[in-house]
């Protein structure tokens, strides 16, 4: 038997039964369109989280610890002479852009409205420091900090509640930071809970406004190559040793800790991720081959006459059992093909709709390779689904086959 023809007469059968035909093409359908749909939402989410944190692999913080180890010298403050010292190293460090950070809290209101916010000061290297963006107005500048001037950048979420969302409407508006009035001339980009409740002013502004002297909360340093950012820490190390008088490692009462680690980590957790996302697809696959084994073995009983009838005309067992495996492999290959337009059309409607509820995921997207490969396994597992009852229908006495 050709194989057209065999294709042929699994297409009539396939007619004679459109329920039972339908029915079994379902599971794989529903099968490729999961493979396909996970797969896409999948490398959206890193894509999201690689435009947002994927330059926080060049990312220092310094920070201050709350003692030193017994026998060292009293714990020091982090000071702004220690942040010039260390913008200072910055050539020999391999470093540019670094962004001091002095934060606390405190009541800010607009016309009736109240709410407690992060009140925090750095300087215009913050939004290369933190990867952030402004998405309406401007960061302040080394003028307004040198001037001391009375202006903020606020969070999302402080638009939300003291400007009902209004990101226009923010913008040049007068708002009460504790006793001080403040300008809002600029708004964050979704920066994720932590950030969104800022209220972030110039570093000399926030000595008026939040007290501390020179005192600073720490500072965060980038790289200006992942590369290094070995050479930076081990330069911080040396430069904050010198300024706080430390001889021994273990007597720091400072932190200089790379971001480097925590994003490895969140990598590996997102490379479990997809590989789930593989499983979970494949025992959808699984789950829909199973079906296409029961109806074809459903099949092969109800066809037993007819397989008695050909043997004794003179058919090949080969013939018999390609006849079945084509009718398997047309099955699956129906379904993987429905599976990968549904499973297309779906990635489609989730890149343009799933960025507007989840800003922080980027746009789901798939693939030709995928959808071939998810197509490719959907014939496989049609074939290994169907290699049982066609050897079954193959080895039928033709005697046996007529009794029946």
């Amino acid at each position: 038997m050709q194989g057209y023809e065999a294709v042929r007469i699994a297409l009539r059968s396939m007619r004679a039964a459109r329920l039972r035909t339908a029915l079994t093409t379902l599971g794989i359908v529903a099968g490729v369109a999961v493979v396909i749909v996970l797969v896409g939402l999948s490398n959206g989410v890193r894509d999201g989280f690689a435009e947002q944190f994927g330059d926080l692999n060049r990312m220092i913080i310094v920070s201050k610890v709350t003692a030193a180890m017994p026998g060292g010298n009293g714990a020091r403050p982090i000071t702004e002479s220690d942040l010039q010292a260390v913008i200072a190293a910055g050539e020999r460090g391999g470093y540019s852009d670094v962004a001091p950070n002095r934060f606390g809290s405190g009541i800010v209101k607009y016309e009736g409205q109240t709410m407690k916010a992060s009140v925090n000061s750095s300087s215009e290297s913050f939004l290369k420091v933190r990867n952030m963006k402004v998405v309406a107005g401007r960061m302040f500048n080394a003028d307004d900090n040198e001037e001391k001037a009375k202006v903020v950048v606020i969070g999302r979420r402080v638009v939300n509640q003291l400007f009902y969302g209004n990101t226009g409407d923010a913008l040049g508006k007068e708002i009460q930071v504790g006793r001080f009035t403040m300008k809002v001339i600029g708004v964050f980009g979704y920066a994720g809970d932590n950030m969104d409740h800022f209220v972030m002013m110039p570093l000399n502004t926030s000595r008026m406004v939040m007290g501390g002297g020179e005192n600073l909360n720490g500072f965060g340093v980038m790289a200006n190559t992942i590369d290094q950012v070995p050479a930076a820490v081990n330069v911080l190390n040396e430069v904050m040793d010198q300024r706080h008088n430390v001889k021994e490692p273990g007597f720091r009462d400072f932190d200089v800790a790379p971001m480097t680690s925590e994003i490895k980590r969140i990598n590996n957790y997102l490379s479990v991720l997809t590989w789930l996302t593989y499983i979970i697809g494949t025992l959808s696959l699984i789950v829909g081959g199973i079906g296409v084994a029961n109806v074809m073995m459903v099949t092969v009983k109800n066809r037993t006459a007819e397989i008695g009838i050909r043997k004794a005309i003179g058919a090949r067992r080969s013939s018999i059992m390609k006849q079945f495996l084509a009718e398997a492999l047309v099955l699956a290959g129906m379904g993987g093909l429905l599976g990968a337009a549904l499973g297309v059309g779906l990635t489609f409607l989730a890149a343009r709709f799933v960025p507007l509820w989840l800003p922080e995921v980027g746009e789901a997207h798939v693939s030709p390779a995928t959808v071939a490969g998810a197509f490719g396994i959907s014939l496989v597992i049609g074939l290994l689904a169907g290699v049982y009852p066609a050897v079954r229908a193959s080895r039928l006495h033709p005697i046996d086959a007529l009794r029946a």
